[in-house]
């Protein structure tokens, strides 16, 4: 595989981005920053000042809740939030899909830091079914949907699915928590307002930096009660920073900027999965893409399609992927993409004619 050297390399000397996440350098961000600091302006400090109780209200007039609470990491944010249902239930089991966040990414920190443990949900390749719910019969404290499920490609389920699974939940007392990291994305495809999805639900995490591009952070949204202990939940974690101004700052700046444009990064990403289907040896999946989502299934050993993108980007000064995912095919591999402001600067057709040239090297004829 190509080594990180080589692929940061690859990055630095690349003009334009597949993907969301590039683009801007950090000087630029942090000027930008400053820029919309008052020259006056006091810090927020250990969560109190005008400015981060201004995001927490808006965040949680947004969501239709009661209050929000900024907090450093989405990590974070969902092991509190699942604390806090498992304490008031009285169980320390929790469900979600087996590919959830905090079961592959986290270290089994719900595990190790909150004792709880993890009900996994339905098959990994497909999204959570009503019936996978009716195959729980232990008792659970609370049912976490992520929205939409990341490492399949960004699915969502239809919206009668979806309310038909929380009321199962409701029916049966378990609480019910959204992995909102990726909400912003799921405006177009439900054709609903944030507040009417996150109302399905009595908690709501939603990320700043994935699709908005914030610096970090995240907030976690709920009725006042539940906001109020999961600030003291916060303390506990040492995420009660003395500051987080430059996240605050950054968010906002980011909502204003960019949450309306969700919808053309959905039109982009629909008109690039169209682009590419027409290369010999690429799948896109989910296809058409249901959010800025979705994932890119190339022929080839895992080396070589890895070394050809990286060839392309130097040569060409464009970045696609640097080392893509195995999947369960040794002769597949796999990367996602996720359509930003980087990504409208690509036409779908020389994206196409990009990922030719690389399948093109990877599998001379």
């Amino acid at each position: 595989m190509p080594d990180d050297a080589r692929i940061q390399a690859a990055i630095s000397g690349a003009e334009r981005f597949v993907n969301a996440w590039h683009g801007r350098s950090m000087r630029e961000r942090l000027s930008e920053l400053a820029d919309a600091t008052g020259a006056d302006e006091r810090a927020d400090v250990y969560g109190s000042g005008q400015r981060i109780e201004r995001l927490e209200a808006r965040i949680a007039e947004m969501l239709g809740a009661e209050a929000a609470v900024f907090m450093p990491s989405g990590t974070m944010a969902q092991q509190i939030a699942l604390r806090i249902w498992s304490d008031r239930r009285g169980t320390r089991t929790v469900a979600f899909h087996p590919t959830c966040h905090l079961e592959i990414h986290e270290q089994k920190g719900y595990q190790m830091l909150h004792g709880l443990h993890g009900r996994l949900v339905g098959d990994p390749n497909r999204l959570i079914t009503l019936g996978d719910l009716e195959g729980i019969h232990e008792p659970v404290a609370a049912l976490l949907l992520e929205l939409p499920q990341r490492e399949i490609g960004g699915l969502l389920p239809p919206w009668d699915d979806l309310v038909a699974q929380t009321g199962w939940a409701r029916a049966r007392g378990i609480a019910l928590h959204l992995d909102g990291a990726r909400l912003w994305q799921t405006g177009p495809f439900y054709e609903r307002g944030h507040a009417e999805i996150a109302g399905l639900f009595d908690s709501v995490y939603v990320s700043f930096y994935k699709d908005l591009d914030a610096l970090a952070g995240a907030a976690l949204a709920g009725d006042a009660e539940f906001v109020a202990e999961a600030r003291v939940w916060q303390r506990r974690h040492g995420g009660n920073l003395v500051t987080m101004h430059p996240f605050v700052v950054s968010a906002e700046l980011s909502l204003d900027q960019r949450l309306e444009r969700i919808p053309a990064y959905v039109e982009h990403a629909r008109a690039l999965a169209g682009a590419l289907g027409s290369v010999e040896g690429i799948e896109v999946v989910p296809d058409p893409p249901q959010t800025p989502m979705f994932h890119i299934l190339l022929r080839g050993d895992r080396e070589r399609p890895a070394d050809a993108a990286l060839e392309v980007a130097e040569e060409r000064k464009v970045f696609l992927f640097g080392d893509p995912d195995p999947t369960t095919s040794p002769s597949v591999q796999r990367h996602e993409v996720t359509v930003g402001d980087a990504t409208l600067r690509l036409a779908p057709e020389e994206v196409a004619a990009l990922y030719a040239d690389v399948l093109s090297r990877a599998n001379p004829r």
